[in-house]
């Protein structure tokens, strides 16, 4: 089996680049060991497209990563209209921000329908496709319509919301209905998935049948599949990093002090703004902890050219001025704020440098961060992770201290007893999300959900099992340069339609 991952974002195994937890970074390692080959945006738009979309094919570990220029005419009402207007806002329950034309909905399908025709490439007897998150729900009805057979799964990362949230979306029903066209939809959560069902009966007047649905593209099947990391490999790069320069520098800065630490992208859905009151309020409840701890933000700018993204920026940088300024003395600074992102290898260090990791989410489908903090850690002197009961990862990491992310003062307590909680304690917290974190890896998540594609699929097509993902062979002749393939035909029984 020929297994083709597909997603907006892609990422490079490469030591120094940034990332922040999310899709990319937890695909990067199943991919690099499957031997499947990534497909996702390139970041590069450009006019007049046809054959040549694909810029780059490469080596991925095993595996393969195909990087796709998208057409420019329909690029912005794709990603930050429709996919980041639209979608996003509505998926994390916030359908005041939905700012969206008919425009941006009609470009969504468009880059939809181009990244289908763009996959003909791939569509071998025994390929399977699965396709990654809300930039792609009309996918796998594009490739239907262009007659692909095989097996299609799909993975939302984010939240499902109730019917009437996502009923506040224009063209939900169409969606929805385009969605019907992958063999296996898998959520995150149990909420998720009960959502969707839900909206599938009462708005689409159709039958669930335990996990099973039936509509005009035959029989699919929804399931929950929370996401993991890769746990041991995640905690030997901690380890490691602790000698990396930043990571030193770091904790040189200290001077004996305790260190919070919050790592986002900005976004509305990350509870930020929260965060920061309740550090301030932290200081204001309990002025002793004043010069003995300090947060350290990183906060990843995203999405620049959408207001709500814009304002939100602007937000934040006035209120970490105020509270540093209420609080901060000249050689201590209450709120350490970072707008820049940084590699995995130094994210890692500072997670473990870190005794309180605060990942407090208003809305979030998993949250890698968290899990990511706890397998960072010590552990003989574990930290303390303060976790949004509104987080997926929630209903694993429960020996978490969970905190309602709108309760400020009830944060700001939580933040405390975390600085406050004896080794014996942490530890045994520690262990309890060390092996709910053990049970389910990234590659145990991987397994999962191909077994589950094979299952939905039966004898009608072909084999899926992880065991036969073929690593990916390169073509044979010169070393490849500049991150091209030589001889990209491997990859190309048809031709891409234009």
């Amino acid at each position: 089996m020929d297994l083709v991952v597909v997603s907006n974002r892609v990422a490079r195994a490469k030591a120094n680049e940034p990332m922040t937890g999310g899709l990319a970074a937890a695909l990067l390692p199943v991919v690099e060991k499957s031997g499947a080959i990534w497909v996702g945006s390139s970041g590069r738009v450009r006019d007049n497209i046809s054959k040549d979309s694909f810029a780059e094919i490469e080596s991925l570990g095993a595996g393969a990563l195909a990087l796709l220029d998208l057409p420019a005419a329909h690029y912005g009402g794709y990603y930050e209209g429709f996919a980041n207007s639209a979608l996003w806002p509505a998926l994390h329950s916030r359908n005041d921000l939905i700012k969206v034309s008919l425009d941006d909905y009609q470009s969504y399908r468009e880059v939809n329908a181009f990244m289908a025709r763009a996959l003909m490439r791939f569509n071998k007897p025994t390929a399977a496709f699965w396709i990654q998150d809300y930039h792609f729900l009309t996918l796998g009805a594009e490739m239907r319509d262009l007659g692909v057979g095989n097996p299609l799964g799909f993975f939302l990362h984010t939240p499902w919301p109730s019917r009437r949230v996502i009923s506040g979306v224009p063209h939900h029903r169409d969606l929805v209905e385009a969605m019907l066209a992958y063999d296996l939809i898998g959520f995150q959560t149990e909420d998720d998935c009960e959502n969707f069902a839900d909206y599938l009966q009462a708005e689409l007047g159709l039958d669930v049948d335990g996990e099973l649905v039936s509509s005009r593209f035959g029989t699919s099947r929804i399931g929950v599949f929370p996401i993991g990391i890769d746990v041991d490999g995640f905690a030997a790069q901690a380890q490691r990093a602790a000698s990396h320069p930043d990571v030193s520098r770091l904790r040189k800065s200290l001077h004996g002090e305790r260190l919070a630490i919050g790592v986002d992208r900005v976004d509305y859905s990350k509870g930020l703004v929260n965060r920061i009151s309740a550090f301030d309020r932290l200081f204001e409840i309990q002025p002793s902890l004043k010069r003995s701890v300090s947060l350290l933000q990183i906060a990843t700018p995203s999405r620049g050219g959408i207001e709500a993204y814009s304002n939100l920026q602007d937000e934040l940088s006035k209120q970490v001025t105020e509270v540093n300024g209420r609080h901060g003395e000249v050689d201590w600074t209450p709120i350490r704020y970072l707008s820049k992102g940084f590699s995995q290898t130094v994210l890692a260090g500072f997670y473990r440098a870190a005794q309180v990791g605060v990942v407090t989410p208003l809305h979030d489908g998993m949250n890698l961060v968290a899990k990511e903090y706890v397998a960072a850690q010590n552990p003989i002197d574990p930290g303390v992770l303060v976790l949004s009961k509104f987080a997926g990862a929630a209903n694993e990491l429960d020996t978490a201290l969970l905190v309602n992310p709108h309760d400020i003062d009830g944060m700001a307590r939580g933040i405390a007893t975390a600085l406050s909680m004896p080794a014996t304690e942490r530890r045994m917290r520690w262990e309890a999300m060390m092996r709910k974190l053990r049970a389910g890896t990234i590659h145990n998540w991987f397994a999962g959900f191909i077994d589950a594609l094979e299952a939905t699929r039966g004898a009608a097509g072909p084999s899926l099992s992880p065991s036969v993902v073929r690593p990916l062979r390169l073509a044979s002749g010169p070393a490849l340069s500049g991150g091209q393939m030589r001889d990209p035909s491997r990859f190309a029984p048809r031709p891409i339609a234009n």
